[in-house]
């Protein structure tokens, strides 16, 4: 289990108990981006107490999807089958974790989402709600893809599953990570389950939600659209010119 953070002493513990409890033959990698509010040696006290535990220290907050990309390698190193990933700051809730490791049994990526028979969301303004789901539906409608949450956070990926991915390019950060993988995921044609879950707005700590982030999201999301646009319209002249010199 994979768990970034930055600024996190207030949560770290407690959703590092719960999922220990939750899913206790697991290990779970702390990923800290040197938070200057102590996570990190919070971190290492809560490894130093439980072999199951560990900590990756990184030098700077260099973004979420860095942080993940380095947890990805951390977990290949040492011979995993499947990663999870989950926000430290309470939001996913360790509880429906089980269920997400069961879907995974069968798929190769696992999605908890949000905005799927099932799911909600808890103590969000509507304007959050509003941005979520119009976010989601532009990268569903721009990508021409089924997934109805690409932005979730909370998931299982086969480490199978990343390596035919291919992750060497992979810049993007925030939400638009997320949606990146995604992306890859079914341009892989890997099998993608989504599996509803509660995600609850934290109590403690602050957002790393941006203005910069929604607009990274914004602005790769239209790249790839249109890309995906071109290509498909250059292999469909591609199809005209073969079957016209077919018919010749």
């Amino acid at each position: 289990m994979l768990l970034p953070t930055y600024n996190e002493a207030l949560s770290i513990a407690p959703v590092v108990s719960r999922l220990r409890a939750s899913v206790p033959e697991a290990d779970i990698l702390v990923i800290d981006d040197n938070s200057p509010d102590g996570t990190g040696d919070l971190a290492d006290q809560l490894a130093a107490a439980d072999k199951a535990v560990h900590v990756l220290h990184r030098t700077a907050k260099d973004g979420l999807g860095r942080a993940y990309l380095a947890g990805f390698a951390w977990a290949g190193e040492r011979g995993y089958d499947a990663v999870v990933e989950i926000d430290a700051d309470g939001s996913h809730l360790p509880e429906q974790l089980p269920a997400l490791l069961a879907a995974a049994e069968r798929a190769d990526v696992v999605i908890g989402s949000r905005w799927v028979a099932g799911g909600s969301v808890q103590n969000w303004p509507a304007h959050r709600k509003m941005l979520s789901l119009g976010g989601n539906l532009y990268a569903r409608l721009t990508l021409h893809i089924s997934i109805r949450d690409a932005t979730a956070g909370f998931r299982v990926y086969r480490m199978s599953a990343l390596r035919k991915m291919g992750l060497a390019n992979v810049s993007s950060q925030g939400y638009c990570f997320q949606v990146d993988l995604t992306l890859r995921a079914v341009d892989n044609n890997l099998l993608v389950v989504e599996v509803p879950i509660d995600f609850v707005e934290r109590e403690v700590g602050e957002s790393k939600m941006g203005g910069d982030i929604v607009r990274e999201a914004l602005l790769r999301v239209t790249v790839w659209g249109t890309q995906r646009r071109f290509d498909q319209l250059r292999q469909w002249i591609g199809g005209r010119e073969r079957w016209h010199q077919l018919s010749q």
